[in-house]
């Protein structure tokens, strides 16, 4: 095993800002910003509602290929390459998205965008949690995630500040020139981790990666997929279901997604803490049954208080599944954590390209948009029943021990 090294209060908070910070730049305002951003380039006659939607889709893709070429390239000596080369795609492609009103190159540029910012939002906090490890606080991993709390009300500002003097793609300016400082920064930061290039165990050999999946491993992607598609649901059309069921002045026709926004601010941190506190896998199973509740009570309460509890639940929960899954798969496999890690992602990503479509499906076929989100209800359901079926790390460690 690795041996333990000390780190001050200051270099742990250095780190941690450090992938914060890249997540801020490549899920807000790589990603996050388009959803504020899509109503005023409709009105400036950039496209039109529909031709928005397939360019969100293209960015969605670009994002699950990004996690699926993460996991190839898993090994630390290659994340030391491709994460900067990524963060510098996605500076390029936000650029690009300034001077461009070409619907084929918008949808190629988002695309790109979406592919560096799966790469990134893998390899950063999988860096981050190697280098934690060594360090045995990786209970604290949990906290890079906060930068997308963060960032969904950064990249909500810098709209709303720069409406009323920009326009058309030049929109854009905002979230390209504040990701540059940000994105040079936590590169050189995270480039001085002194992590090794591969894992060796106490014989000083490389160690031989395990298979992807197995008994511990299956259960969690499942549960991890059911989480993808429950959340996505609200999370994409809240906003229009507020739309559908509130008066025209409701302060929540906006105010719902603030509502989600202030809510994942906290997330990471109190998920981080019950984590560490009450174990990953209870904590997981907690966070299931909340956010469950969340999606349950927009189908159960149609109106303003299903949809408040909504956002509130499910924006207090989503960063949870997120940071305590990989947490829960770093320790059941503990030497191919970023290989687990961008499989987690890729899988979470075709479940949120899969909710949207089953939405459609469902409108297609007479269904009403709340009674859509009953699919959420579903998938949440499969995914709290397979945590149970997660052994514990420790016990599965000790099972394949007695095995060999």
């Amino acid at each position: 095993m690795p041996q333990q090294k000390s780190t001050t209060p200051k270099e742990l908070f250095g780190v941690l800002a450090a992938g914060a910070i890249m997540l801020l730049v490549v899920h807000a305002l790589g990603r996050f910003i388009y959803t504020p951003l899509l109503p005023y380039l409709v009105d400036d006659g950039l496209f039109s509602a529909s031709d928005g939607a397939a360019i969100a889709t293209w960015n969605y893709l670009g994002y699950l290929m990004g996690a699926i070429l993460a996991i190839r390239w898993h090994k630390v000596s290659q994340i030391r390459v491709m994460l900067p080369a990524f963060l510098t795609v996605h500076v390029a492609t936000t650029l690009l998205a300034t001077q461009i009103d070409n619907l084929t190159a918008m949808s190629v540029s988002r695309w790109l965008n979406g592919v560096a910012n799966g790469v990134v939002f893998v390899q950063a906090p999988a860096l981050i949690l190697e280098w934690l490890v060594l360090r045995n606080r990786s209970s604290m991993s949990g906290l890079v995630y906060i930068g997308v709390g963060l960032g969904l009300l950064v990249s909500s500002g810098l709209v709303t500040v720069s409406a009323d003097w920009l326009e058309g793609a030049g929109r854009w300016w905002p979230a390209a020139l504040l990701s540059i400082p940000l994105a040079i920064w936590g590169a050189y930061r995270l480039a001085k981790l002194d992590v090794p290039d591969d894992d060796r165990g106490s014989d000083g050999k490389a160690v031989t990666t395990s298979p992807l999946f197995d008994r511990a491993s299956v259960p969690l992607f499942l549960s991890y997929g059911g989480a993808g598609l429950g959340y996505i649901l609200p999370m994409t059309f809240l906003p229009l279901l507020a739309k559908l069921e509130l008066e025209a002045d409701h302060w929540l026709l906006d105010g719902a997604w603030v509502v989600v926004a202030l809510c994942t601010i906290p997330a990471a941190w109190l998920w981080n803490r019950l984590g560490t506190k009450m174990g990953d896998i209870p904590a997981l199973k907690l966070n299931f049954v909340i956010q469950l509740a969340g999606v349950l009570a927009a189908v159960l309460w149609p109106g303003a208080i299903g949809l408040l509890l909504c956002a509130a639940l499910v924006g207090s929960t989503f960063l949870g599944t997120v940071l305590l899954t990989q947490r829960i798969a770093r320790a059941l496999h503990p030497h191919q954590g970023p290989r687990l890690s961008a499989a987690m992602v890729a899988l979470y990503g075709f479940t949120q390209m899969v909710g949207p479509w089953l939405t459609k499906q469902w409108l297609d076929a007479g269904g009403t948009l709340v009674s859509a989100f009953g699919i959420g209800v579903g998938a949440l359901a499969f995914g709290l029943i397979f945590v149970f079926f997660v052994p514990r790390p420790e016990a599965w460690h000790a099972r394949t021990i007695q095995s060999e």
